[in-house]
């Protein structure tokens, strides 16, 4: 079976590593499930197995990268609610910075990203032994998937595991952030002739092309400067760049530009396609984690699920999880902005029948999970949800509450934990001790949630076909912007901000109305922009470190030093290996 048919399928062979990179001297990987008679140690086999770790919960899950690069900011926080996520605090150490070496979410991410590499690494050496005709592709591939892991390892870790994969009994090198950076870029430089162009050579989103790497050079460069110096007070954006006399946004403006100017994309008018069920494919997605609803892995909802009230069912046999939020300080960037297409937008019904939620009423019972003529869909309002909100509720048998003339009824919520408690997503927090995110059992609807990633409901809780964006067109326009700034060409930066809120609209309900252009833009303005484009996709970290506010207090998080700005080298690894040093402060 050849890679591109089988990647296309989304059907992922399941590997594990059976040596690690810090264990042993060779990188072997044991196949514990063949599937479709896909031989492992094929060249397509070690390559399915590293793009598969992508979608085994390292990108698509929020306990995983999500929770570093969202928990820890002002965009979101999981609070322990009553009886819920409670968890020994490894929720809320995330935004109340008190996470260590031990920290169970660290040390699983940890894991995750050095798999990652691992199978990468074991993917180079497959391809680079084969005879395969398409070795050229696959290796650039897999080399492309190894610079993606190994950039957002240091980019959380500082240092990043790396050994060669055609010496067997090569030496671990540990590389670490400052220097490897360069590395990374040259690398993926040089990777780019080799890298289909994306839909040739039958690729699609789901591979890593020369457009993938395109967003991951962008990527590298606007944050190079913060990898030369991660505890710096500022940052030096216009150093020269790696391999030209061109300075770091020099470069950055070139990446997103190729992209920004290709006819392969374009921005949707409705922002919330991006994240829909039926977003593969879409038109804003030049690199992505593919997701099907399969017998091999089901893909994760977690992005939808973790905000949805357990009352909250998209269909009768579905919840949500009441978990994660966002803090005030981050609703409040929105004042004067809850008109843009992007905080939030109304769902229609066929008949034309309007959620609106902010009133009981009903909607037809017309729409039906995909492959189902039985199982109900119901649609919740996309985007930032606050105040009381509406659904249907179940009867005694678990079907949704109908009225009389067969329409499904729309009744005010309370919360399932704590019943004489409405379904009032509060804007404000107000811990009883500030500095914990603990809400007692009563406490438990607190907190504005985002409802981004369309809800999938059609294989019970948790799974999902929705495809994960890792780089997103808007997000490149975003990336240009800030280069711009950076280079104080402030016309070409605000142009690019406007383009992004003028070129979304509103649904039919607010008559379809675009976005309204901004008149300036200075550093703080372009730093909320630039949220209201990006927020709940994994980006905010590395905003708040690159702007300097990463180190301020918010809701349940006090003041921190610089040291936070990566995390520790999980301690599990420190006990097996000596060469890794741990990090400045930990």
């Amino acid at each position: 079976m050849k890679l591109n048919t089988f990647l296309k399928a989304k059907q992922i062979l399941l590997f594990t590593v059976a040596l690690t990179l810090f264990g042993c001297t060779k990188l072997d990987e044991v196949v514990i499930d063949e599937v479709l008679g896909e031989n492992a140690s094929s060249p397509a086999g070690a390559l399915a197995a590293a793009y598969d770790r992508l979608g085994k919960g390292t990108f698509v899950d929020h306990g995983a990268v999500f929770a570093l690069q969202e928990y820890t900011t002002d965009e979101a926080v999981l609070p322990t609610r009553g009886s819920d996520w409670g968890d020994g605090g490894k929720w809320r150490s995330m935004h109340e910075f008190t996470w260590a070496a031990d920290n169970a979410i660290v040390t699983d991410n940890w894991n995750m990203l050095t798999n990652g590499i691992t199978r990468s690494l074991t993917a180079i050496r497959e391809v680079s032994n084969s005879s395969d005709p398409q070795k050229a592709l696959y290796l650039a591939e897999a080399k492309g998937l190894l610079a993606y892991y190994t950039y957002t390892t240091l980019d959380l870790f500082g240092q990043a595991p790396f050994r060669d994969p055609m010496n067997d009994r090569a030496p671990l090198q540990i590389k670490q952030a400052a220097t490897a950076i360069d590395e990374l870029i040259t690398e993926v430089e040089g990777l780019v002739p080799n890298l289909a162009t994306l839909g040739t050579q039958n690729t699609h989103n789901g591979r890593f092309t020369k457009e993938a790497a395109y967003g991951l050079l962008a990527n590298m460069y606007l944050n190079r400067a913060v990898y030369k110096d991660r505890y710096a007070a500022s940052f030096n954006f216009n150093e020269k760049s790696v391999n030209s006399n061109e300075t770091d946004m020099d470069r950055v403006i070139y990446y997103t530009s190729l992209l920004i100017g290709s006819p392969k994309f374009r921005l949707n008018s409705n922002y919330f396609d991006n994240f829909a069920i039926k977003n593969e494919g879409g038109s804003e997605l030049i690199w992505v984690v593919t997701q099907k609803i399969d017998k091999i892995r089901n893909g994760s909802n977690s992005f939808a699920y973790v905000c949805v009230e357990r009352n909250q069912r998209p269909s009768p046999g579905t919840r949500g999880t009441n978990a994660a939020c966002i803090t005030p300080e981050f609703y409040d960037t929105w004042d004067g902005n809850h008109d843009d297409p992007r905080f939030s937008r109304k769902y229609q019904y066929n008949d034309g029948t309007w959620f609106t939620n902010d009133a009981p009423g009903s909607v037809p019972a017309t729409d039906f999970i995909t492959g189902s003529t039985t199982q109900l869909w119901f649609h919740f309002n996309r985007g930032i949800m606050i105040g009381q909100q509406y659904g249907p509720k179940l009867t005694s048998t678990g079907a949704y509450e109908m009225t009389s003339d067969g329409r499904i009824k729309v009744s005010e919520l309370v919360m399932e934990k704590s019943t004489t408690t409405k379904m009032n997503f509060t804007r404000e927090l107000n811990f009883d001790n500030p500095a914990q995110a603990v809400f007692a059992q009563n406490q438990i609807n607190r907190g504005a949630r985002v409802f981004k990633f369309e809800y999938d409901p059609g294989d019970g809780n948790g799974a999902s076909n929705v495809d994960i964006p890792l780089f997103r067109l808007g997000v490149m326009y975003t990336l240009r912007a800030e280069a711009y700034f950076r280079k104080g060409q402030m016309a070409l930066a605000m142009a690019d901000i406007n383009l992004l809120r003028t070129s979304r609209t509103r649904e039919a309900y607010h008559n379809n109305a675009p976005g309204v252009a901004i008149s300036t833009l200075d550093e703080a303005k372009l730093y909320k922009e630039i949220a209201f484009e990006t927020y709940w996709e994994m980006y905010r970290r590395p905003q708040m470190i690159r702007f300097g506010k990463y180190e301020q207090a918010f809701s349940a998080k006090p003041v921190s030093q610089p040291i936070r700005r990566i995390f520790p080298i999980p301690q599990t690894t420190l006990d097996v290996s000596k060469d890794f040093v741990q990090n400045k402060g930990y």
